[in-house]
């Protein structure tokens, strides 16, 4: 069994209370009838979560509006476990979502793991999204040092050339002056 589909079951049982509907739920193998939880009136979120990452685990991209929302959740766990599924949805809209939550402002707070999703996808919108992210994050008493710590280290995986010169300024951030070091050893220089 996937490591993330055991945490994340383990998770729901408890939040539902190891109900009937949990177990009908975890047990089944009919995407429509996880597809129909996740449009149906007063379903829970635990029942919402689980049918998302099944379908998303799956390929099965009725799954992917459910799994933006729950990737830019307050709960981390909600978030970690939407981002592996979306990852593994194969959705050609992932990247740009992901981009959309990591640059959002607004949502700052949350845009850790949109931003290790977009790493992981490495697709075209991944580099500029995390520059854009990181930059952002360099101005003095930021507070989402989690987040530009991420984007350096995911701009070093990425080692992309367009990084160089928002990494060359987190060099000046002592939080982040080591990972940008790393992050900058592994860019190839420009002949």
């Amino acid at each position: 069994m996937d490591e993330e589909l055991r945490s994340l079951t383990e998770r729901l049982q408890r939040e539902s209370g190891g109900s009937a509907a949990y177990e009908l739920l975890a047990a089944t193998d009919d995407p429509d009838e996880l597809a129909e939880v996740l449009t149906a009136p007063g379903q829970p979120l635990w029942a919402r979560e689980l049918a998302a990452f099944r379908l998303g685990l799956g390929g099965d991209r009725r799954a992917f509006e459910s799994l933006v929302l729950l990737l830019n959740h307050r709960d981390p766990q909600r978030c970690a476990s939407a981002a592996h599924a979306l990852a593994r949805l194969g959705d050609p809209r992932t990247a740009r979502a992901a981009a959309a939550l990591a640059t959002n402002e607004l949502r700052v707070a949350y845009a850790l793991h949109p931003v290790r999703l977009l790493v992981e996808l490495r697709a075209p919108e991944s580099v500029p999204a995390l520059i854009t992210t990181l930059q952002r994050r360099l101005s003095p008493h930021d507070p989402y040092r989690r987040v530009a710590l991420a984007c350096v280290e995911g701009l070093g995986d990425l080692a992309d050339p367009r990084a160089r010169p928002v990494l060359n300024e987190a060099l000046a951030h002592p939080a982040l002056a080591r990972a940008a070091v790393h992050a900058l050893s592994r860019i190839p220089r420009q002949r």
